[in-house]
């Protein structure tokens, strides 16, 4: 028997046989509004799209020389604490990561 989850949950079940009349479901039905109002111009405005023109905007973020403790992995490019040295391939450092 295929179950409506969509339809309103009743705890008890009634005295009359748990039945409606077609006028009562009728009258639910037309209460129940599908619509919802949604500028779509403005949520559009939100959402930025991959690949989008950034060329205007600016960073505000400090960047750091890189310290005494620290070497960048020539598999990644990334700069890592020296807990994460893991070898050295033709000279070069890698990290944990990659190796």
């Amino acid at each position: 028997m295929a179950t409506d989850y969509d339809a309103p949950r009743r705890d008890k079940e009634e005295p009359t046989g748990g039945t409606d009349s077609i006028e009562a479901l009728a009258k639910g039905r037309s209460d129940q509004s599908g619509a919802v109002d949604v500028d779509e111009a403005e949520v559009a405005e939100n959402f930025e799209l991959p690949g989008a023109d950034l060329g205007d905007e600016e960073l505000s973020v400090k960047v750091l020389p890189m310290q005494n403790d620290e070497f960048r992995c020539s598999s990644c490019f990334l700069v890592h604490h020296r807990s994460q040295y893991a070898k050295e391939k033709n000279g070069q450092p890698i990290c944990k990561d990659c190796a």
